[in-house]
């Protein structure tokens, strides 16, 4: 009787590990990606590190299917160089690009949506002028420059609308800024949440104003290089329908614009 216990045991520990064992041999899938510098409120400067509303979908989606790691957060880049290495095959996820035909040609995006943005002209305090449309700034001609940063989508979206002066030589919001309170461009271009910040971290509030009427509105998705398998892709997607259903990026979406809104005043 006691061999034949012995013998039960065997076996049912035999079975057990033939059980575990596929499990356990699945390894993690790692997604290897940067912070993209100039990005608030996606990713902005922490006391422990890099923090924001993408590092945030990132901890959800690793939560949300535990096989799933990303690497890299905690380093910075800036937007062509995080797209260079995405192309190149050297990272292989991006968080909250906008479409354009030139990223559509070689990246791959990752449906639903993340979150969506608006859009704001940004012109000194003490210009009168009053903008209701795009029409209305293609009216003034050359006295109508519009400062945006280099790299960023926004920039090909302006020139693809045709009519428009755009300068994105300067690399942040900062040097725009100062810029355009020194005459060197009648507007500057930026997203809302994030403008208020950025006027405030520049140290210009007073000298500048957001014009009160949306321009444009844009959704921000989750990018991938094309040299990612399919079957981590459609993983990627699963985790985010799931997120998107549950309504959790709203929820992190509508965390991080409200701190974007109150970070400046909260500095005074």
């Amino acid at each position: 009787m006691e061999f034949k216990r012995r013998g039960a045991i065997v076996i049912a520990a035999i079975a057990a590990a033939a059980w575990t064992a596929p499990a356990q041999a699945v390894a993690r899938i790692e997604l290897r990606t940067a912070a993209q510098q100039a990005s608030a409120p996606k990713f902005v400067h922490a006391d422990h590190g890099v923090a924001g509303l993408c590092i945030d979908i990132y901890r959800a989606i690793e939560k949300t299917d535990p096989l799933l790691r990303i690497t890299g957060d905690q380093r910075w880049r800036p937007l062509l160089r995080l797209e260079a290495e995405l192309r190149g095959g050297a990272l292989d996820i991006g968080c909250g690009l906008i479409r354009s035909r030139e990223r559509e040609a070689d990246l791959v995006y990752a449906d639903p949506a993340l979150f969506s943005v608006s859009y704001h002209l940004v012109a000194r305090a003490d210009d009168p002028v009053e903008i209701q449309s795009w029409d209305d700034v293609r009216g003034l001609g050359d006295k109508g420059v519009i400062l945006a940063i280099h790299g960023f989508g926004q920039v090909t979206r302006l020139r693809e609308m045709g009519g428009l002066s755009v300068d994105a030589g300067a690399v942040d919001a900062g040097t725009n800024l100062r810029k355009l309170v020194a005459g060197r461009g009648r507007f500057y271009y930026h997203r809302s949440p994030g403008i208020a910040a950025e006027i405030h971290k520049a140290g210009l509030e007073g000298k500048v104003r957001v014009l009160p009427v949306m321009m444009d509105s844009q959704r921000f998705f989750m990018v991938l290089g094309r040299h990612v398998p399919g079957a981590t892709l459609a993983r990627l997607k699963r985790a985010l329908a799931q997120l998107d259903a549950s309504g959790e990026l709203k929820r992190l979406a509508g965390k991080w614009y409200e701190a974007a809104a109150l970070e400046a005043p909260s500095r005074r």
